[in-house]
């Protein structure tokens, strides 16, 4: 008790903290819509760009985290692009883009010789969050908070037919261009959460969670949020007290509260 005293006085703790629950709040309604339109692989897709971020921001002596989500948002509007381009199904376009972006990165690091810390790249460093990751978190998550508010009957219409969505007069492309960006800024905050690796574990599982205990979208992007949270929360204490890297513990917490709600009766929405 006198460790966990301690260290609930020391700052790095509360940022992480405050960090992590900013991931959370807004990637479970994100990661509702990443379930409901099988987005699983696009999240992957993002994350990898992010190696070519980190690069761009060493090169261009810009803060990682805004370098991090230019990258994304590049990505994400290319992708919509080549949609409107190419006949290619969309897993074949993020199977060509996650790869090239990663590739990219790599040989960018190479070439100008940036010493990257390739494992809190990959795994996350949430412990080393400081106030200006703070507050850039807090400005991207705000962005995406209002984003969700002022979208979501939208984007509900688009998921559930875009067809039907296009003739009740809703702007589709402009629609998925959102959902896209509001990706990107997620990955871009959450990566130092959690890692490239693991960004679509914090995305999918909780929002994979909450679907079997909610009956409306509302409601499960609601209990979405409460079990990222809470993954967080669990996580922190598992790499407090048994010195195990933060970000992987948060998404382990969130696969054990995953099997948990598995033993509830479905009340899929």
């Amino acid at each position: 008790m006198t460790q966990l005293s301690d260290l609930l006085q020391t700052q790095f703790l509360w940022y992480a903290l405050a960090a992590g629950l900013l991931v959370a709040l807004v990637s479970g309604p994100l990661g509702c819509f990443a379930v409901w339109r099988r987005m699983a692989y696009f999240g992957d897709t993002l994350a990898h760009s992010a190696l070519l971020g980190v690069t761009l921001g060493f090169i261009l002596q810009i803060q990682a985290t805004i370098a991090v989500g230019a990258s994304c948002c590049a990505l994400a509007i290319l992708l919509v692009y080549l949609q409107r381009r190419q006949k290619l199904s969309v897993d074949t376009l993020l199977g060509i883009l996650s790869h090239s972006m990663l590739a990219l990165g790599i040989v960018t690091v190479s070439l100008f010789g940036i010493n990257v810390d390739l494992l809190s790249l990959l795994l996350g460093d949430l412990l080393a969050v400081g106030g200006q990751d703070l507050v850039l978190m807090a400005i991207a998550a705000a962005a995406i908070a209002t984003l969700l508010y002022f979208l979501w009957e939208k984007l509900l219409a688009f998921t559930l037919h875009e067809e039907l969505a296009a003739v009740e007069g809703v702007p589709v492309e402009k629609t998925r261009l959102a959902l896209m960006l509001m990706l990107a800024l997620l990955i871009a905050i959450a990566m130092k959460v959690v890692g490239i690796l693991l960004i679509t574990a914090l995305l999918i599982i909780p929002a994979a969670s909450a679907r079997r205990l909610s009956r409306t979208p509302e409601r499960m992007a609601g209990f979405a949020s409460a079990i990222g949270c809470l993954a967080v929360v669990l996580g922190l204490l598992a790499s407090i007290f048994w010195d195990t890297p933060a970000g992987p513990s948060i998404v382990l917490a969130a696969g054990l509260i995953f099997l948990v709600t598995q033993t509830v009766p479905g009340r899929s929405a």
